[in-house]
């Protein structure tokens, strides 16, 4: 097990520098200062700017300002920069960078990891601050030897004047080059030159995550740190009205019992909502928490159970909502309709299920605090640090692990305040580790939703009209308390809302539904359940217009050349219309999700006893410039395992305001066994690159769900699909 301290290295060196930073210049430059480059050691690493470090052995360190949670970003932003760079692959290094508006990502104006945005985001920055560094490099070479800048260029680590033969290494120019002033702009190259980007490149991380030597968030060990399990109210907002530690504090190891607070409301004091055991170990910590004694006020959230959120989402179907997208006349397309189309789809709440659960550790002083976490977003941690602590958020250090998965939980900051809080009660680090059965039921789960959809089709089987009403909750009405002021969550309606097909006359609505159980942004977040009402519906519109499904999109898209180009490849290299083993069945779908394109067409047989049986996906994908094909090509098969699972296996019901789902075995994952055989076909394009985590997850269900009609003749239109569905 790794082990991970205090550090006083290339981060704390930067750290020092970002103090006095008052901003980027050209979007990546980093501020130095000056008196501080002149007092280091020459051995150490000189700051090139934000993202750029190289020291005098020729080794240069690349700082991410992602999180790397098994989506290779650590290695493809690396790729990026060294691209610009001209250095020797080999030679460079990464680190995670520290939480500061330097590095934050302007589509979220903070710092963090999600939407499918790295790539996009890092697209521009990565390369100029690569860019940066090898023109600081180039000038202090052509210093040095008294030539023209203009007539040395970089290569492998080094700096070549071609003229006199002569070359320097990067190791051996870093000093002078960190004392020269940043360009003020910076020529990138062009596409056709690069030598890294686009090629099948190794992770930097695979060593370190085979080796044991990856710093997880579990895997942080300081001086004298306890470890501490929280026990939560079972039911959704629910409070603490009074607790016995007394039976826990008697368990050798155990430390002490210190209630959890939450503020509720800005205006009321905090509220005590759970209850820490902390102790000298994890395993101590469990066993005190099972002697707690506590009891609850439930609240008004143990009322409620699943059957009656999915009939407050039925009793709003028959009122218009707030409209999504409105063009045409949907009711006038409907009047001369050959045949109309109408269905009524459902997908419940899913968990995230990451394999590391939750966990954070934090080092609270009076002086500083320090948070080693697994978290996709920086700035909230930080900024909850700085709340806890009661210090500025310049005080607060965030030392981002490496992430035992994420797919959106990781966003939230609730396992870090709770860190905090501890250490903070305690007067020492305190690491905080989750249970899978916490993790299960104490989610911010992807809401569950209803749609009611209908079509209108002419007499040659075009659709004329497409209406879709969406009952949802709100997950930025959780996470961004307040966003919402026109009653509209774009994230609750992507997916169909922004329907691809060549449709004259469409009419989109949505309902807000608000209610206990706490919402999050979930892999793929919207499109997930959306993709699978939208997609599986144009599969039904396909079917009354009695055309081949692949077809009927295909005379749908043509105004869309990337969802065409995507459908096309799928249905192509799946051999779409040929001959099938005997009981086999195909089904095809297609979608954006984060500007990027994915179809996918998928095999299954069928078995009536244990459900449907995937045996092959063949996926294409548009994502623009692919950086790194083998991580490229890794996503994709993840996002497909990810969408199968949520759409055979798992949902999160409710009863009595607890979550009936606790671990593995009733939410289970995709076994080795049941995996089918996965085909990437990526797009070669030169578009500015795009997202690539979550975008093959929508089209799962909707083509399994398509392929299942294929089988059966029989519509699934809700999720998770079982065996009984299928007769």
């Amino acid at each position: 097990m790794s082990t991970i301290t205090h550090p006083l290295d290339r981060r704390s060196f930067l750290r020092t520098g970002l103090a006095g930073a008052t901003g980027l210049v050209i979007g990546f430059y980093l501020p130095g200062r000056r008196e501080l480059l002149a007092a280091v050691s020459a051995r150490a690493p000189q700051v090139m700017n934000a993202f750029i470090q190289i020291t005098s052995d020729d080794k240069v360190t690349i700082l991410i300002n992602k999180s790397e949670m098994g989506q290779g970003v650590e290695t493809s932003l690396a790729m990026l920069a060294a691209e610009e760079l001209g250095c020797d692959w080999k030679r460079i290094s990464t680190e995670f960078a520290p939480a500061d508006k330097v590095y934050f990502d302007p589509a979220f104006g903070m710092q963090g990891t999600g939407g499918s945005q790295s790539i996009h985001s890092g697209w521009t920055p990565m390369r100029q601050a690569g860019a940066a560094a090898r023109i600081m490099l180039v000038s202090a070479a052509a210093q040095k030897w008294s030539v023209d800048a203009s007539e040395c260029h970089a290569e492998d680590g080094k700096i070549i004047h071609a003229a006199s033969k002569r070359s320097a290494t990067f190791g051996s120019l870093a000093e002078a080059a960190a004392q020269l002033p940043p360009p003020k702009e910076v020529t990138l190259k062009d596409p056709s030159m690069f030598t890294i980007v686009g090629k099948a490149t190794k992770r930097v991380d695979t060593h370190k995550k085979v080796n044991g030597t990856a710093g997880f968030g579990v895997d942080v060990r300081l001086p004298g740190m306890l470890h501490a399990s929280v026990e939560h109210c079972p039911v959704f907002g629910g409070t603490v009205v009074s607790f016995d530690g007394t039976k826990a504090k008697a368990i050798p190891g155990v430390k002490d019992v210190v209630p959890i607070m939450t503020v509720k409301d800005p205006k009321k004091p905090p509220v005590m909502t759970a209850v820490a055991v902390v102790a000298d170990n994890t395993w101590t910590a469990f066993q005190g928490r099972k002697a707690l004694e506590i009891k609850w006020d439930e609240g008004p959230g143990a009322d409620v159970n699943s059957a009656d959120i999915r009939k407050s989402f039925e009793a709003v179907m028959d009122k218009p909502g707030v409209v999504s997208r409105k063009e045409g006349d949907a009711d006038a397309g409907k009047k001369d309709a050959a045949s109309t189309v109408e269905a009524v789809y459902w997908a419940p709440y899913q968990a995230h299920s990451t394999m590391e659960p939750m966990n954070g550790t934090a080092d609270v002083r009076a002086d500083g605090v320090d948070l080693w976490v697994p978290t996709q977003f920086q700035t909230p941690s930080q900024l909850t640090g700085a709340g806890i602590s009661g210090l500025p958020p310049d005080k607060v250090k965030v030392h981002t692990t490496y992430l035992g998965g994420g797919f959106g939980r990781r966003g939230w900051s609730d396992f870090v305040a709770e860190a905090a809080q501890l250490s903070k009660a305690m007067g020492k680090p305190v690491q905080v580790t989750w249970k899978r059965e916490d993790d299960t039921q104490h989610d911010y789960y992807r809401p569950a939703s209803l749609i009611k959809m209908s079509a209108a089709l002419d007499s040659s089987g075009k659709p004329t009209a497409f209406t879709a009403r969406v009952a949802c909750d709100s997950i930025m009405s959780w996470f961004f308390p307040g966003s919402i002021t026109n009653g509209l969550d774009s994230s609750s309606v992507e997916g169909v809302s922004d329907i691809a097909y060549d449709i004259p006359n469409i009419l989109v609505d949505y309902h807000l539904m608000a209610g206990p159980v706490p919402m999050g942004f979930w892999r793929s977040v919207g499109a997930s359940q959306n993709g699978f009402f939208s997609e599986s519906f144009v599969d039904e519109m396909a079917a009354a217009a009695k055309k081949d499904p692949y077809q009927f999109r295909r005379d749908l898209l043509s105004k869309k050349p990337r969802h065409l180009g995507v459908l096309n490849l799928a249905a192509e290299k799946a051999g779409w219309g040929t001959a099938l083993p005997k009981g086999h069945y195909r089904g095809i779908a297609v979608l954006e999700a984060f500007s990027t394109y994915a179809a996918e067409v998928v095999e299954i047989s069928i078995d009536k006893s244990n459900g449907v049986k995937v045996h092959r996906v063949v996926a294409a994908v548009d994502c623009g410039r692919v950086i790194n094909p083998d991580t490229a090509e890794a996503q994709v098969s993840g996002a497909i395992v990810y969408g199968i699972t949520a759409a055979l296996n798992t949902e999160i019901t409710i009863d009595k305001g607890r979550v009936v789902q606790a671990n593995f075995d009733t939410v289970p994952p995709l076994r080795m066994n049941e995996c089918p055989k996965i085909e990437v076909h990526l797009v070669p394009s030169t578009e500015t690159p795009t997202g690539l985590g979550e975008p093959a997850v929508p089209p799962v269900a909707p083509a399994i769900a398509n392929a299942i009609f294929a089988a059966t003749g029989k519509r699934i239109r809700k999720l998770p699909i079982k065996p009984e569905d299928l007769t």
